[in-house]
């Protein structure tokens, strides 16, 4: 939980934003309270209210965040072990499959208890605050109504990379997310929001080990022949 703190109190925040950024394109207060609730993916819930407040309409808005939010399926087949058995455990912790709590269980990957405690502990803590901060910015979008100005959008890249900085000690790991990196910076110009990320999982291949050919059971060395052609 020490380690769930920060975050869960970054998502309060992030939350509140997201409210009052709702609520001050014209939505009634409920609306992205109930998004909160029902979506729970900060992303999609921030890419679906600039949709429809650039005049776009709610099937747009959905698509958009289907195509931000499809990352979580490859991070939902690393962690199916971690949820348990029961469908009442895979349907409320599919529900809580963020990126943080995604992060939190492949970090402890080693000890699947370790994994699973720490998936839930970061699921159901970052959706109690951030469902509290939703309802708290939705009240006070009229009167704080640029939030942008507050820098807050960061806080959660900031926290994620903080969580995934261990996992960059590994060469695999670190060539994977380098490569990952650099497709979706080169691509964000040419392609529409949310499709650089899924780019950038062909970083993955990146990280895939080696297989020497050439030193194979099949194939001599010189030291194997004394050194003869």
């Amino acid at each position: 939980m020490r380690d769930v703190a920060p975050l869960a109190t970054g998502a309060a925040f992030i939350g509140a934003s997201f409210g009052a950024i709702a609520v001050s394109t014209g939505m009634a207060w409920w609306v992205p309270c109930l998004m909160s609730v029902l979506v729970f993916a900060g992303a999609s819930q921030f890419l679906a209210v600039g949709v429809i407040a650039a005049g776009g309409g709610p099937v747009a808005a959905v698509v958009g965040g289907l195509i931000l939010n499809a990352r979580h399926l490859p991070f939902g087949l690393a962690i199916g072990d971690v949820l348990g058995t029961g469908p009442w455990r895979r349907i409320v912790g599919s529900h809580l499959l963020i990126d943080e709590s995604a992060a939190f269980a492949l970090g402890r990957a080693h000890d699947p208890r370790s994994a699973r405690a720490a998936y839930w502990a970061c699921g159901i803590g970052m959706f109690v605050t951030w469902n509290l901060g939703t309802v708290a910015g939705a009240f006070a979008g009229r009167i704080v109504s640029d939030t942008d100005a507050l820098g807050l959008d960061a806080a959660f890249p900031a926290a994620l990379l903080a969580l995934l900085l261990p996992a960059l000690r590994e060469h695999a790991t670190l060539r994977a997310a380098l490569v990952g990196a650099v497709i979706a910076v080169v691509t964000t110009p040419f392609v529409p929001g949310g499709v650089n990320v899924l780019l950038a999982l062909l970083g993955l291949a990146a990280g895939w080990p080696r297989r020497d050919h050439a030193t194979g059971p099949d194939r001599a060395t010189p030291a194997d022949t004394g050194g003869r052609a």
